[in-house]
């Protein structure tokens, strides 16, 4: 007896599993139906996509680093609008030639625009739209969604508030310290930033020459009060030159310039010679009279105000030298108090004030970058409120 071939059946069904397949697939297509996760597309990278301007739609991965203005120009705090983004592979990315500059349209602007959402800098978002020119730079247009990385979504919503965040550094350099709070944090966070490389005065010359360098020319430093640029050569102690700023006045603890405190960038930074002067060992607080050579700067009998693009900047620095000098290495145990007029006690203040400048004004990508450049290349240990802004908070809310 001769048995039937069962081929001929079995490739009857596989071509109408192919078939159904076939239709399958052309529904997703006709209803716009979202492929399974595991089958999406991996996100370009800020790089690729910069060289590959296509006109075509993708998705990118990046950092946001702050907002395009013009060709050339991407700023970092101040935002003039919501209208778009600059994102880069790196957080502290600061030059605009390995940007992406992401045209926002109106219905993203209010949950993804930085004038609105200035705690979005520093964090790593998913942008899909088309890769072409925008402000005459490698650009996105026609943006149909944002969403943090990873999150699979789009249009999700904006900034991310106070927050614990993460950091690339969480599960190395900080991993005694995550999950502290209170006076637990702050020690564990001073048993980590004291192994540090000491420098002398003079090499702090060479630090700020490279820390504070102005992202725009890189022959140039950034005082940090007034936001001059001006050349790295141009330092010293005459008139129109800038020195050395301790942020936390030398004076506040007797610390002088010797190696220690004294020579710490992660609180020296390049400063008009006047301006500096006109500072002296004053404590930080609001108002006052305007400051002669540095815009937005008030001072009066017993405090300095920095320009408002900066408080965050100063806050963090002062955060930074209260965790890191405890009174265990020979120098004085530095501490912030609510007061002003402290003199030479190792205090200096107002907490509060402090607090309130680390809120409203965010991390930019020049501290990320300065923060890098000290921790590779200088000391060899980092600002943990410019990493976790929201730990000043946790310590001395």
């Amino acid at each position: 007896m001769t048995r039937p071939n069962p081929l001929p059946s079995l490739l009857r069904g596989r071509r109408a599993t192919t078939t159904w397949l076939a239709l399958a697939s052309a529904l997703v297509v006709l209803l716009g139906l979202s492929a399974p996760a595991s089958q999406a597309a991996t996100p370009l990278t800020v790089a690729q996509a910069v060289a590959g301007q296509d006109g075509a739609s993708h998705t990118v991965r990046g950092y946001v680093v702050g907002q395009p203005t013009a060709t050339s120009t991407v700023v970092r705090s101040a935002f003039p609008s919501d209208y778009a983004l600059a994102i880069a592979d790196t957080a502290s990315e600061t030059g605009t030639t390995r940007m992406l500059y992401v045209q926002l349209p109106t219905a993203l602007r209010s949950q993804w625009g930085l004038q609105s959402n200035p705690t979005l800098l520093g964090k790593q978002v998913d942008v899909t739209g088309t890769l072409a020119a925008y402000f005459s730079h490698p650009g996105m247009t026609g943006t149909t969604a944002v969403a943090a990385a990873g999150s699979g979504g789009g249009d999700t919503g904006g900034g991310t508030g106070g927050g614990t965040g993460t950091s690339p550094w969480d599960g190395t350099y900080y991993a005694p310290a995550i999950g502290k709070t209170g006076t637990a944090l702050k020690a564990s966070l001073h048993g980590i930033i004291d192994d540090q490389t000491k420098l002398t005065y003079d090499q702090v010359w060479d630090a700020l020459k490279d820390t504070d360098q102005d992202p725009n020319n890189t022959n140039n430093v950034v005082e940090i009060y007034s936001g001059r640029s001006i050349a790295k050569s141009d330092n010293g102690g005459g008139v129109d030159q800038w020195n050395r700023e301790h942020v936390w006045a030398k004076s506040h603890g007797d610390f002088g310039t010797a190696t220690g405190p004294g020579t710490d960038v992660h609180h020296l930074r390049p400063e008009d010679v006047t301006v500096n002067s006109t500072r002296g060992n004053l404590d930080f607080d609001n108002g006052g009279g305007a400051v002669a050579q540095c815009s937005g700067c008030l001072v009066d009998g017993d405090s300095f105000a920095p320009r408002d693009a900066v408080k965050g900047d100063v806050a963090r620095m002062i955060f930074y030298m209260a965790v890191r000098y405890e009174g265990d290495d020979g120098w004085a145990n530095l501490e912030m108090n609510n007061s002003v007029g402290n003199g030479t006690a190792p205090y200096i203040g107002k907490l509060s004030v402090l607090l309130q400048w680390n809120a409203q004004d965010p991390v930019d990508a020049f501290e990320m970058r300065r923060n890098d450049r000290i921790h590779s290349t200088w000391q060899h240990n980092r600002n943990p409120f410019i990493d976790h802004p929201e730990w000043a908070a946790a310590i001395w809310g």
